[in-house]
């Protein structure tokens, strides 16, 4: 499958390779860049959190892990919902309807109210189940359903912060979005120490204090940038005026069609890494260090595709709107090239010097032999990852997103997981197993959605022009 890809790829890149691919690489990176940042700050955060509550020890440290696995669900669906605003505002912007942006944006601003207090709800209704279905001890359960209790109220919050960043991402002004993502680890750090580890008269709060810190810090994002996007003149030409709001039911339908596919594909897709880390979990201290080693490297390259994945969905959106399909095609292959050659450099490192980068994380000879072997998968699975997340912006670009949610379903609940937990398992080869089947989902998942995306972009001329099949 891996072949299919780089014929796809040369195919269209070779014969594009002209001033007009080259000018839309450039606007894609430059896009990209304070997306990228944006993602490595908000990562930053889960690894303040992972630092402050190790060094409390394994009583903080774990109800804080297990408690963040079931967090991330949750707020990884509020972020595919959300993800149907950058499309939308891009396509209208495009299509020089800039001042009907803000019409929508009220329209997805309650939508995320509603969907984040749905999400606080739930959060607190099934969590500690999850937690219990996980297998962990009841001092873990007891732990992390404290730490889910507390967070929860930040799930409004959270789906606020997202809808903001998707007006501003589809209007292509990205630096807002960078600029209130570093807000969150820079007021985390101190806020977080003070609580966890009682500072200034206050009592040390631990798991607690970890949520409380969150949550504080995830409200003040989200309302800062909501006032700056209320009076921040750089809006003002997206029709923004102040009226009584009144639910638009075509738009929040449209909302809901383009955002919740993308949800469902990003809940299976966090589910997938969530059921991996389990199983593994069942194979002792030291097996899950070596994955919990492999997989921080990982999610840290995925930050670039992924940040290039937010831009390519702009680039394309915008190029739909102006009616211009041929340009949206150009640049979906645009930023699915820069994915793939970033991949294919992070390939080259994880395969070449795994044992370098492990010692980053440990000295433990033992760790580190079982981490150099999933740095080599992960380097196998590098362009694969860029290529699917990549493919997947653009088709979010073209409001397509029924595909990748069946594609997701199929490649990793139905063919991935099943391969990995056979060869982890049944075939006794442990955390490789695991990995092995992370590496068949994804490569299948990026088959198919660069076919989806090279199929439903093909241009063609008829008549007055151009359409898409």
């Amino acid at each position: 499958m891996s072949k299919v890809m780089f014929r796809v790829l040369d195919q269209h890149m070779s014969s594009w390779f002209a001033p007009a691919v080259r000018k839309e690489t450039r606007a894609i990176v430059m896009l990209a860049l304070p997306l990228i940042a944006g993602q490595l700050s908000t990562m930053s955060m889960n690894l303040i959190d992972v630092l402050l509550a190790g060094h409390l020890g394994v009583q903080v440290l774990g109800p804080v892990a297990v408690g963040t696995s079931v967090w991330m669900l949750a707020v990884v669906a509020l972020n595919g919902l959300m993800m149907a605003v950058p499309a939308s505002v891009a396509q209208l912007d495009g299509a020089g309807q800039r001042h009907a942006v803000w019409s929508l944006f009220i329209q997805a601003l309650a939508l995320a109210v509603a969907a984040g207090v749905g999400a606080c709800l739930l959060t607190v209704t099934f969590g500690p189940f999850l937690l219990g279905a996980m297998g962990v001890t009841p001092d873990l359960v007891q732990g992390g359903t404290t730490f889910l209790y507390a967070i929860a109220p930040a799930a409004p919050a959270m789906a606020i912060l997202f809808a903001c960043k998707g007006l501003s991402e589809g209007l292509s002004m990205t630096r807002p979005s960078f600029l209130f993502s570093l807000l969150g680890p820079v007021l985390l750090a101190p806020l977080g120490y003070v609580l966890m580890y009682g500072r200034f008269g206050v009592p040390p709060l631990g798991v607690l204090g970890a949520a409380l810190a969150a949550t504080v810090v995830c409200w003040v994002q989200a309302l800062s940038f909501l006032l700056f996007v209320i009076f921040s003149v750089r809006y003002a030409s997206s029709g923004r005026v102040r009226r009584r709001f009144r639910p638009d039911r075509d738009a929040l339908r449209g909302l809901l069609k383009i955002g919740t596919p993308m949800g469902i594909t990003l809940m299976m897709e966090a589910g997938l890494f969530i059921a991996t880390t389990l199983v593994i979990g069942r194979l002792g201290e030291r097996v899950v260090a070596t994955h919990q080693i492999a997989f921080s490297l990982a999610s840290l390259t995925f930050m670039v595709p992924l940040g290039l994945s937010m831009a390519i969905t702009v680039r394309v959106a915008h190029a739909k709107g102006r009616g211009d399909l041929l340009g949206a095609r150009q640049a979906g292959f645009a930023g699915i090239g820069l994915a793939f050659a970033f991949q294919a450099m992070t390939a080259t490192a994880l395969l070449l010097m795994p044992g370098v980068l492990a010692r980053f994380y440990t000295s433990d000879p033992t760790v580190i032999a079982g981490a150099v072997v999933l740095l080599r998968l992960a380097g196998l699975f590098q362009i694969s990852d860029g290529v699917q997340v990549a493919a997947n912006g653009a088709l979010r670009g073209l409001k397509d997103t029924r595909w990748p949610m069946a594609v997701t379903l199929v490649a990793y609940w139905l063919i991935g997981m099943p391969v990995g937990v056979w060869l982890s398992i049944g075939c006794d080869k442990g955390a490789p197993g695991m990995w092995v089947g992370l590496l068949v989902g994804l490569t299948v998942a990026a088959t198919l959605l660069l076919l989806r995306f090279t199929k439903v972009s093909r241009f063609r001329a008829k008549g007055q022009g151009r359409g898409l099949i």
